[in-house]
């Protein structure tokens, strides 16, 4: 009988400590209440609480968590109704006031989330709504985490997932987008076909340009030989004056032969000109060219054969009584 009491009070005891043992899971924290009032926070691992004197309040998830916004629909500031849904990212960083601060801590950040975004997305045009999502991300995450700091809880992401606005609206944007890209395309165009213009005006402009500095280099170039045949013959006009004054009848033969034989050649180069009837008799020019060529033999004719420092140097007589 004794012995069956002493089992008995030690499976009571066993039963005690094992109550009175807490395993706390990672990731978690539990709220230890003494009598209904919090004491103390179990970490994760081996805990021990006397039973009947302390119990588990809250079992809080500390890792970082989800929660889905439903699809609901907004009106904006310029009175487009859009759907939209989004998702929240948020971690407990205090267990006892996520545990006894708020209630329902999901649905109250839920709620939070909801009523913001309504006022966020309300205060936008639904262009902005439509291409400014980063812009309501942050506001979104700006208010709602410092509303949710009282309560132990860190807003880490707000992410608006999708925007649909009706689909008329979404007709007459794809017509507006269409519109603006016909729009880029007439303006590309019209930008090439200026900018073709300019680059062909610069190039008649540098045609012209190196077509006149060709017609100027080719001007100067004539004009220099004219110039230059111009002084050969003021040379050839002196050398034959200074033959006529010392009286060779031979250079105005020259003259008119010189003559005479431009004015043949320029009858024989005529394209149209088939026969050639010449004014004057043959003999005449073969005289003529024979003036020419006793102008030459009396040229070399009258040159002296010995230098003419030889010439001008005085003699001195040598008599034969000297010798």
């Amino acid at each position: 009988m004794e012995l069956t009491a002493g089992v008995l009070v030690l499976a009571l005891v066993l039963l005690y400590l094992f109550t009175s043992i807490k395993i706390v899971r990672q990731g978690y924290q539990y709220t230890i209440e003494h009598f209904g009032r919090f004491t103390t926070t179990a970490r994760p691992g081996f805990n021990f609480y006397p039973a009947f004197f302390y119990r588990v309040g809250r079992r809080i998830n500390m890792m970082e968590q989800v929660i889905d916004i439903p699809g609901q629909e907004i009106i904006t500031k310029d009175n487009a109704m859009v759907a939209v849904d989004g998702v929240v990212f948020f971690q407990v960083l205090d267990a006892a006031k996520a545990a006894y601060e708020v209630s329902e801590l999901y649905v109250a950040i839920l709620q939070l989330t909801t009523t913001n975004l309504r006022t966020v997305m309300g205060s936008m045009d639904l262009d902005e709504t439509l291409s400014k999502r980063d812009e309501i991300n942050a506001r979104l995450l700006s208010v709602v985490d410092h509303a949710t700091t009282a309560w132990g809880v860190k807003i880490t992401r707000v992410e608006v997932k999708d925007i649909r606005p009706p689909a008329d609206i979404v007709n007459a944007m794809g017509r507006q987008m269409k519109a603006e890209r016909e729009k880029r395309a007439n303006i590309l165009e019209a930008e090439g076909s200026r900018a073709s213009e300019i680059l062909r005006a610069e190039g008649q402009k540098q045609s012209k340009i190196l077509e006149a500095e060709g017609r100027r280099e080719a001007a100067f170039r004539d004009a220099e030989a004219r110039e230059r045949a111009a002084e050969a013959e003021a040379t050839a006009t002196k050398l034959v004056s200074v033959a006529i004054e010392q009286g060779s009848p031979q250079a105005i033969n020259y003259f008119i032969a010189q003559k005479y034989v431009e004015a043949v050649g320029k009858f024989a180069t005529s394209p149209n000109a088939k026969t050639i009837l010449f004014p004057v008799e043959a003999t005449q020019l073969i005289g003529t060219l024979g003036g020419i060529g006793e102008i030459a033999r009396e040229a070399l004719a009258d040159r002296p054969a010995t230098p003419p420092a030889a010439a001008s140097r005085p003699r001195v007589p040598v008599t034969r009584g000297d010798q």
